[in-house]
C-alpha cells in the first residue's frame, strides 16, 4: 500500500450550548487542505437529534472536500428518534467502503434514546465478510468504546458486547478501530488490533484538561501514523505502528514502547 491519510472527526454537537463554530471552521480548513484519500465521522453530529441540527451538521459536513466519507450516527444522534433525519440526510447507518487497498466498515452502535450501546452478535458475521475480501488495511468504525478510557467514568462507556465485538474483529484480521464518544483521546494495542478515539473536534464539552481536536491517519506502505490534531493549535503524534511487525511506540507526554512480532 501506498500513503494513504483518513481525517477522522467524530462529536460535533451541533445544536449545543458548547458547540464552537470557529472551531469546526477551522477543522474544515485544516482537513480540506491536508486532501485526505476519506474522511470517518464517528458520531454525535447532533446535540438532541432534532432536525435542525441534522441539517447543520450536513451543512458542514458537506464543506469536506472529499468524496470517501464515512459516517455513522452517536447516541445523541439516536435520541427523539433522530435516526429517521440520520438515514434521510446521510443514507445507511451501516456502510462498507473500499478504497486503494483499504476496508473500512462502519456500524451503527447506538440504541434509541439510551447513551450505551451495542454492536449485536446478529453483525458478526457480516461484518466478517465484509473483511474477508483482500486488503492492506481493515478499519473499523463505531461510535462507542470497545475498551475503557482512562478518565470517562465507569467502564458503562464500552459496548455491552464489547469482548464478543473484540473476537470478531480479530478473526476479521481487522487492524484498526476508530470511535468517539466520551470526549477523551486514547490509543491502545490490543494484540493484533490498534485501537484509536478522537476526542470532540467542536464541542467545549471537555473533561479536565483535554481540548478539541480530531485524529489523522497516515499510511506508508505498512507504517502507520495516527495524529491528534488541534484547531488553531497543530498537531502531536499520539502512536505509530507497523502493520507487519506490530512495533509501535505510542505517545503520552513519555514515549511508551514495546517491540513485538507477529507468532
Amino acid at each position: 500500500m501506498n500513503s494513504f491519510t483518513i481525517a477522522h472527526l467524530s462529536d460535533l454537537h451541533c445544536g449545543g450550548a458548547y458547540f464552537v463554530p470557529d472551531l469546526m471552521e477551522r477543522a474544515i480548513a485544516d482537513i480540506n487542505a491536508l486532501d485526505p484519500d476519506i474522511v470517518v465521522c464517528s458520531g454525535d453530529l447532533t446535540t438532541f437529534g432534532f432536525k435542525e441540527e441534522y441539517a447543520q451538521a450536513k451543512r458542514y459536513l458537506d464543506r469536506l472536500d472529499c468524496e470517501a466519507f464515512v459516517v455513522v450516527p452517536g447516541n445523541h444522534d439516536s435520541r427523539n428518534v433522530g435516526y429517521v433525519h440520520f438515514e434521510e440526510l446521510f443514507g445507511g447507518r451501516n456502510s462498507v467502503l473500499r478504497r486503494n487497498g483499504v476496508t473500512v466498515v462502519a456500524v451503527d452502535s447506538t440504541e434509541p434514546d439510551l447513551d450505551h450501546g451495542q454492536i449485536g452478535r446478529g453483525r458478526y458475521g457480516w461484518i466478517e465478510a465484509e473483511f474477508a475480501e483482500p486488503a492492506d488495511l481493515r478499519v473499523f468504525v463505531l461510535h462507542h468504546h470497545l475498551l475503557p478510557v482512562p478518565g470517562t467514568g465507569r467502564e458503562r462507556n464500552i459496548v455491552y458486547d464489547a469482548g464478543d465485538a473484540i473476537e470478531c474483529l480479530q478473526r476479521a484480521g481487522v487492524n484498526l478501530v476508530l470511535c468517539g464518544h466520551k470526549h477523551v483521546p486514547y490509543a491502545w494495542r490490543l494484540e493484533n488490533l490498534f485501537v484509536v478515539n478522537t476526542g470532540t473536534v467542536s464541542s467545549l464539552r471537555l473533561r479536565g484538561k483535554t481540548r478539541a481536536c480530531y485524529n489523522v491517519v497516515e499510511t506508508n506502505g505498512t507504517h502507520v501514523d495516527v495524529w491528534r490534531c488541534y484547531p488553531f493549535h497543530g498537531r502531536e503524534r499520539i502512536i505509530q505502528f507497523d502493520l507487519d511487525t506490530l512495533e509501535y511506540e505510542k505517545y503520552t507526554g513519555k514515549i511508551e514502547r514495546e517491540v513485538t512480532t507477529r507468532q
